[in-house]
């Protein structure tokens, strides 16, 4: 069961208000007491009113009324744009709900972290850092969909590459590319993009420059 999914389950167990055992937890999400351990205090840490201590239990003190939404990655790129703006508008009161809010958005994303590249970590970029990635993103996700190659600009450096997939971190955007300059493989932090412009070149999958021999790869023990 994926992180994500286990979180609803644990938040739909204990919608009841019934104090709830974490070995009874662990047995129904199928994980260890260490798992329900912490994803008891990401749920609370995300303002799921959760109460309860390791060796007593736990339960919801508040009734959880939204529904499960399930939202594709650019549903998830517009709430986190709105969020933005309302965090910024200078109301002190909705700029801390906004931070909340995403905080939660964050806290029941998927986390598949077995590509994850290192050193980044879910949910720990702030509002302005986001905002420099947004702005790349329209154009990526052209170009991957027209299988054109990109111009851009990282760290002072002036790249050419073929844009693969856009993955998403916990407010980070990442873009897997075969990298015409350094003949290899990357993850990019779209964040710190700062030139972009889509090149007329078409590409077309070639052996060992295409999304599929990036993931064989990534899966080699």
């Amino acid at each position: 069961m994926r992180r994500a999914d286990r979180l609803m389950s644990l938040i739909q167990i204990l919608r009841d208000g019934a104090l709830h055992k974490a070995a009874a937890l662990a047995a129904a999400t199928e994980v260890s007491l260490r798992t329900i351990y912490r994803d008891m205090d990401t749920l609370a840490a995300s303002g799921v009113p959760i109460e309860g201590a390791r060796g007593i239990g736990y339960r919801v003190t508040a009734a959880i009324t939204l529904p499960p939404l399930n939202l594709t990655m650019t549903e998830v790129e517009a709430l986190h744009i709105g969020l933005l703006a309302v965090g910024q508008n200078g109301d002190t009161e909705l700029s801390s709900a906004a931070r909340a809010l995403a905080a939660k958005l964050d806290a029941v994303m998927p986390e598949d972290r077995s590509r994850a590249p290192a050193g980044y970590s879910f949910a720990v970029y702030p509002f302005a850092d986001a905002a420099r990635g947004f702005q790349h993103l329209p154009m990526i996700r052209q170009a991957i969909r027209t299988h054109q190659k990109l111009k851009l600009t990282l760290n002072d450096s002036a790249q050419t590459v073929r844009p693969l997939q856009l993955d998403y971190w916990g407010r980070l955007w990442t873009c897997v590319v075969w990298n015409e300059t350094t003949r290899a493989f990357a993850e990019l932090r779209v964040d710190q993009i700062t030139a972009l412009t889509i090149l007329p070149s078409l590409f077309v999958d070639e052996d060992g420059k295409s999304l599929a021999d990036f993931n064989a790869a990534k899966s080699k023990p």
